[in-house]
């Protein structure tokens, strides 16, 4: 196999991997904050990752420990999700700011 074939290939199959974990999306979330920050949030079955898109950038915030809810950080970035009450984020040493689920509708 040539070498421009065996990249082609490489390519098409690392593509095939990214569609396939596209497909496995179980919740997408998009959040505005009250500092004017948008971002949105995917969860995947399986993964206890959350995968972000904010600042047009794509990050990936590891599960940390937490008593209630749900907290994500990596990069910078901490999201905290609770149980109850509001959904935070602080990035880029700004300070932390609360943020709310947009609402879309027909999904």
């Amino acid at each position: 196999m040539g070498r421009h074939k065996a990249t082609v290939l490489a390519i098409t199959i690392a593509g095939g991997i990214f569609c396939a974990r596209q497909a496995d999306a179980q919740t997408f979330r998009t959040y505005r904050c009250a500092d004017g920050t948008q971002f949105i949030v995917g969860f995947y079955d399986g993964d206890n990752r959350a995968f972000v898109q904010i600042d047009g950038e794509p990050v990936m915030l590891g599960k940390r420990l937490t008593v209630s809810g749900a907290r994500y950080s990596g990069a910078g970035i901490t999201l905290k999700i609770p149980g109850s009450g509001a959904t935070t984020v602080k990035h880029l040493k700004r300070p932390e700011t609360t943020c709310a689920v947009i609402e879309r509708p027909g999904f």
